[in-house]
C-alpha cells in the first residue's frame, strides 16, 4: 500500500490540494510557494527513506489561536514536506475508511456538511425527540490514546511500512515556544490527517450508538443523541460516558455536558426556536444561536476599528470575507432582518472611519465638498464639536457617504448577499 500512496499521480493530486489549502510555515520557515523547489532537489532522497522506512518526521508547530473572547486552542502545523505526504496517505485511505463510517456522521467527509447534520437533527426534533444528550468531549484532540486508533487502522491496513509512518506522524513532538514536548497521545488539529484519523476512532462510536438503536447526529468530535424522555436521556447518556471512558479512553466535560430541550440546545452554532404558525405545535426551525452572533459582530467591531492601520480597501476585503464566510454556513436560518440592521451598523462604523482618516478639519472641507455638501454647510461640519461616532450617524455622511458609493468602494451589504 505505500507504493499507493507515493505514487506520482496521488502525490501530484496532494501537491495541489496542499497549495491551494496555503497555510503557515512549520519548524523549518518553509512556506507553500517553496514546496515545489524543496521537492525537485529532495524528491529521490525522500521517496528513499519512505520505502526504507526511515523517512524522518519533522516536529510540528504549536500555535495558539483565538476559539473564542478568552480561550485559545493550540493547533499542530506541519512543515510544508510532512503535509503532502499526510495529504497522500488521507487520499488513501479516505475511501478505504469512508465504507465502514456511518450514515449519522457529517464532519470531514466527502459530499456530507455541516447544514446536512442541522437538518437532520431538526428532523429528529420534529418526529418528538425532544430529550436531548449533549456530551461535549473534553479536548478531544489532545486525548486520543495512540494505541487504540492505531489499533484500528491496523485492522483495515497491513502494510508495515505505511502503519509504521502513520505512526511517527501522530508521534511527532510539538514546538511550544521553542520547546519540544514530547508526545503520547492526541493527534493535532491543523494536519491533513488529523480530520480522517478523530473520524476513524469516532466511529466506533457511531458503531455503538447504531447497535443500541439510537438516533443521533455527528459532526467531528460534536455530536447528541435524541430521546423522548428525561429517564432515557439519563440512562443513554451514562451508559455512553461510560462506553467513552471504558473503550476509547475519552474524557466528557461534564460541564458542557447536559440532558437538553429544544431551546436550550445548540449545535455547531445553531439553535432551535419553536415555529409560532397555525397546525405547526411542537415543530422547531433552526435560528442562529446568540453566541454566534455575538462573536460575529465582535469580528466586525475588530474590523472596522477607525484605529487600525490598514488602508480602506484593505479593510473592505477583510471586511468581505468574513461577511461571506458567515453568511454562507448560517444561511439555513432566516436572518434577513438582523443583518439589514447589522448593516446599517457597519456602514456607520465605515463612516467613522473615513471621517476619522480625514483627520484635519480642512481635509474634510475639502472632502464633503467633493462630495457634494455646499461650501458653508462643509465649513461648518469640518469645525464641528461633535464626537466622530456622531457624526457617523448624521445625515451629513448618511447623505454623501451613501450606500451606493459604499458598495462601489466594494462593500458587500450583508442581507443583499443572504438574499442571492
Amino acid at each position: 500500500m505505500i507504493n499507493e500512496v507515493i505514487n506520482n499521480e496521488n502525490l501530484r493530486k496532494a501537491y495541489k490540494k496542499v497549495v491551494a489549502n496555503k497555510g503557515a510555515a512549520g519548524v523549518d520557515g518553509k512556506s507553500v510557494s517553496e514546496l515545489l523547489p524543496l521537492l525537485q532537489e529532495n524528491q529521490v532522497a525522500y521517496l528513499f527513506a519512505i520505502r526504507k522506512g526511515k523517512y524522518q518526521v519533522s516536529p510540528i508547530l504549536g500555535v495558539e489561536i483565538p476559539k473564542s473572547k478568552d480561550k485559545t486552542r493550540l493547533l499542530g502545523i506541519p512543515t510544508v514536506v510532512d503535509r503532502l505526504f499526510q495529504q497522500a496517505i488521507q487520499q488513501v485511505l479516505q475511501p478505504i475508511f469512508e465504507r465502514d463510517f456511518q450514515e449519522n456522521s457529517f464532519g470531514f467527509r466527502p459530499k456530507r456538511n455541516a447544514h446536512q447534520a442541522l437538518a437532520k437533527a431538526n428532523e429528529f426534533i420534529n418526529q418528538g425527540f425532544h430529550d436531548i444528550v449533549d456530551i461535549d468531549l473534553k479536548s478531544f484532540f489532545d486525548n486520543v490514546e495512540h494505541t487504540i486508533l492505531l489499533d484500528l487502522i491496523y485492522k483495515k491496513i497491513k502494510c508495515p511500512l505505511l502503519m509504521k509512518w502513520i505512526r511517527k506522524f501522530i508521534r511527532a513532538p510539538i514546538q511550544i515556544k521553542g520547546k519540544l514536548v514530547k508526545r503520547r497521545k492526541g493527534v493535532p488539529q491543523g494536519s491533513p490527517l488529523s480530520p480522517l484519523l478523530s473520524n476513524i476512532l469516532l466511529n466506533e462510536l457511531d458503531k455503538e450508538l447504531e447497535k443500541r438503536g439510537l438516533r443521533y447526529v455527528r459532526y467531528a468530535d460534536d455530536f447528541s443523541i435524541y430521546v423522548k424522555s428525561k429517564q432515557a436521556a439519563k440512562r443513554v447518556g451514562n451508559g455512553i460516558y461510560l462506553f467513552l471512558k471504558k473503550k476509547l479512553k475519552l474524557p466528557i466535560n461534564k460541564e458542557k455536558s447536559g440532558i437538553r430541550r429544544p431551546r436550550s440546545f445548540t449545535m455547531l452554532g445553531f439553535a432551535f426556536t419553536s415555529i409560532y404558525k397555525k397546525g405547526t405545535k411542537g415543530k422547531y426551525q433552526a435560528v442562529v444561536a446568540k453566541s454566534s452572533w455575538k462573536k460575529f459582530k465582535y469580528e466586525l467591531k475588530q474590523i472596522t476599528r477607525k484605529t487600525n492601520p490598514v488602508s480602506f480597501e484593505e479593510r473592505i476585503k477583510h471586511l468581505n470575507l468574513c461577511i461571506r464566510g458567515w453568511v454562507n454556513y448560517f444561511k439555513p436560518a432566516s436572518i434577513f432582518v438582523k443583518l439589514k440592521k447589522l448593516d446599517e451598523w457597519v456602514r456607520n462604523r465605515l463612516r467613522y472611519c473615513i471621517w476619522h482618516h480625514w483627520k484635519k478639519p480642512e481635509r474634510k472641507r475639502k472632502n464633503l465638498i467633493r462630495l457634494g455638501v455646499r461650501q458653508g454647510m462643509a465649513y461648518a461640519w469640518s469645525r464641528t464639536n461633535m464626537g466622530g461616532w456622531a457624526v457617523a450617524q448624521s445625515s451629513i455622511l448618511g447623505t454623501t457617504i451613501t450606500k451606493v458609493r459604499l458598495a462601489q468602494k466594494g462593500y458587500i451589504e450583508m442581507a443583499t448577499y443572504y438574499k442571492k
